[in-house]
């Protein structure tokens, strides 16, 4: 017998298990493809960065024990060092020498002026404000020594953390591989936008909203026609799916109703880890391993366009994020209430909501009063999610609650 009714607090619980059960393998790939991939092996600084001293300003590099410390100090320019490859410059007492920003430092020079504080006359420079100690220098190794871990196992690879790879030379990467995912939307009564409408019948709008969802988190989903309610086909489809892929998401046919055949299916055939979860929207949501149906991880979720998006949120993208090893969780802030809420229902809640920010610059949030699972409009109009624990209870204006951003 499957766990049902549980929890959220179980079900994420669970789906953090199986996931790290099923991590999937690593894989390299060249570093402009790495780009919001999870990093499956630490990177260790082979070379310090700088990796030379080196001017941060464009002026004139110097010995900072030559300068006056009352009035102009001149010095005899003796040459020039751009940024590129080093020459053989060395400055001696009295001397500069002319740099650009990232050059590497000439030989008995300390410090660098800005060109805009000072004058030239042919071969001679006054400083006309004396730079401090080191000033304007980059020592080498302050960003990063060599030996150093820059990186570890389990970071999303951002584009500034892909820059400090590259400043190492790397023209691969070790990522976790990208799970494969599917999606299904189930029903009679969907038809595909731009067709026309019979009575009874609706758009299918969960497709597109899942297919943008695992697309925006750098996924490449695979749609499939929409299922009929007819459990023989539906069987048929989810057969070759959960061969095929890592992850089938479904959408639909998942409650107890009369033509709701997937809970009956994946208790049958897979092994199906929990079915209704103490949560609303979403609560019929059912998460399985394929068993019969192959090696996929089958998440089913609600038909509710908004039980799709919370399900999603606080569950599927969770269970995408550990199957890749990602080490930080995605962000859960905490915001005011900016007006009150009755909470009516003993479930974890997620509604939905808008956040900004406050004259003292607070976070807040302010929900949104259609909570429907199928009022979608109240869903476009928001931007998180906010996490009512479970129990009634009334929450005044200016309590603290968390939230989930989209």
């Amino acid at each position: 017998m499957s766990r049902t009714r549980i929890s959220f607090a179980e079900a994420r619980a669970i789906i953090d298990r199986v996931a790290d059960a099923r991590r999937l393998p690593a894989e390299r790939v060249a570093l402009a493809r790495a780009h919001g991939h999870v990093l499956a092996a630490d990177i260790v600084a082979a070379i310090a960065q700088p990796p030379f001293d080196n001017s941060a300003m464009d002026g004139f590099a110097l010995r900072h024990a030559d300068l006056q410390t009352d009035g102009d100090t001149t010095l005899r320019l003796i040459g020039e060092q751009f940024a590129g490859r080093a020459v053989a410059l060395e400055v001696g007492p009295g001397e500069c020498a002319r740099i650009t920003t990232g050059a590497p430092l000439p030989a008995g020079t300390d410090t660098v002026v800005m060109k805009e504080n000072t004058r030239v006359e042919g071969d001679h420079v006054s400083v006309l404000e004396a730079p401090s100690p080191h000033q304007h220098v980059r020592r080498a190794g302050e960003d990063t020594r060599a030996g150093e871990r820059i990186l570890h196992a389990g970071d999303v690879l951002t584009p500034a953390r892909i820059a400090l790879a590259a400043s190492q030379g790397l023209a691969e990467l070790e990522v976790a591989r990208r799970p494969t995912v599917t999606v299904f939307t189930t029903g009679d009564e969907l038809v595909e936008p731009g067709l026309p409408l019979e009575p009874g019948q609706i758009y299918n709008s969960n497709r597109e909203q899942l297919m943008g969802l695992l697309r925006a988190d750098g996924l490449e989903p695979v749609a499939w026609p929409t299922l009929p309610d007819d459990p023989a086909q539906v069987e048929s489809a989810l057969r070759h799916a959960g061969h095929a892929f890592d992850v089938v998401l479904t959408c639909g046919a998942v409650s107890a109703g009369e033509k709701d055949h997937i809970p009956a299916l994946l208790q049958a055939q897979g092994d199906v880890q929990f079915w209704k979860v103490r949560m609303k929207p979403g609560m019929p949501v059912l998460f399985a391993a394929g068993g019969k149906l192959g090696d996929a991880l089958f998440l089913c979720l609600p038909g509710n366009p908004v039980s799709v998006l919370a399900t999603w949120l606080a569950l599927g993208r969770p269970l995408l994020d550990r199957l890749q090893g990602r080490a930080a969780a995605r962000p859960h802030w905490r915001a005011r209430l900016v007006r009150p809420w009755r909470k009516t229902n003993e479930r974890l809640e997620f509604l939905r909501g808008r956040l900004q920010s406050s004259d003292d610059g607070s976070l807040e949030v302010e929900p949104n009063p259609a909570d429907g699972s199928h009022r979608m409009r109240a869903a476009a109009d928001s931007d998180a999610l906010i996490v009512l624990a479970e129990g009634a209870r009334e929450y005044p204006a200016g309590t603290v609650v968390d939230v989930l951003p989209y």
